[in-house]
């Protein structure tokens, strides 16, 4: 190839990768007053109000039944899941394992305490981890998606 079509290559805006969603998750495994602080946290980190998820399978030994909710998460998008993201890479010093990419070029990682991120500590909440996962995707890759072009 020559100079030319490089360059084209390079400023060709389609091939840019975005970031197109953050979602945060924090899973307590209880439906109690933990649930609600860990909710808490992450709205404190975010901005925006979590979603409970619910458990689909009853197990008796970790003390879960069925459609109880277990755990919260949220998902951001724009110029917050790019601050959030620096603020856990950061905590993790900027090097993940290949096991936490996927085939698609997605990744997730998980932080074992949440003051790492720059939240000052509440004894009255505690503190919690959580899983970050990354979905990466390029401009204009809506239009191989949309229900037009099926």
């Amino acid at each position: 190839m020559n100079k030319s079509t490089t360059l084209l290559k390079r400023e060709n805006p389609f091939r840019k990768i975005k970031i197109s969603k953050l979602v945060l998750n924090c899973c307590v495994g209880e439906s109690s007053d933990r649930l609600k602080k860990a909710a808490r946290v992450l709205e404190q980190l975010t901005g925006q109000s979590p979603i409970f998820s619910k458990s689909r399978l009853t197990i008796r030994s970790w003390g879960i039944r069925r459609n109880e909710k277990i755990a919260c998460h949220i998902t951001v998008r724009g110029s917050k899941a790019d601050e959030i993201l620096e603020r856990g890479l950061k905590v993790k010093e900027y090097e993940l394992k290949s096991t936490n990419f996927s085939n698609t070029g997605n990744f997730g990682f998980g932080i074992s305490e949440h003051i790492d991120l720059g939240i000052k500590y509440d004894p009255s909440s505690g503190i919690y981890g959580m899983d970050f996962y990354v979905v990466l995707s390029r401009y204009g890759n809506r239009n191989c998606q949309r229900k037009r072009s099926k």
